[in-house]
């Protein structure tokens, strides 16, 4: 878990304070296979699904829409997968699966909020959210661990 702390932490920082990445379309043919293969791999080991698939979709340079499009597509798709990989191993029970619904309230919640935020703020504010909550989460990571 700390591992993956610092990972965000620094993916946080690095998107804060250094430029930004762009991909190009040459890239994209193969780079994105790799990366939802590195992605697979990360989410099965700690369940989080955030590294590499987020910086490679903000690398692509989608507009602010666009990207929390992707993401929310990506994060849906992962997800799903995950739940599929919990149940079919037989770890996903009622206990678990009531935790999990009830806990998506406070994400849509949460969504509801993003949207309202994101539809009000510009690009270049809401990339500074997104990162230092980002790295918020990622030092809560690291020091609780």
């Amino acid at each position: 878990v700390r591992g993956l702390g610092a990972a965000l932490l620094l993916y946080a920082l690095s998107g804060l304070f250094l430029p930004t990445v762009r991909v190009g379309q040459s890239s994209e043919r193969w780079l994105g296979p790799l990366c939802g293969v590195l992605t697979g791999v990360i989410t099965s080991a700690t369940g989080v699904f955030v590294i590499p698939a987020v910086p490679y979709l903000q690398a692509l340079g989608l507009s602010k829409d666009e990207l929390v499009q992707a993401l929310g597509l990506s994060f849906t798709v992962s997800t799903l997968a995950l739940a599929g990989g919990l149940l079919w191993r037989g770890a996903l029970g009622g206990g678990e699966l009531s935790a999990s619904l009830l806990a998506l309230i406070p994400a849509m919640l949460g969504m509801w909020l993003g949207q309202s935020l994101r539809q009000r703020i510009s690009a270049l504010w809401f990339k500074r959210v997104f990162f230092v909550g980002l790295g918020v989460l990622g030092g809560h990571l690291l020091i609780s661990g």
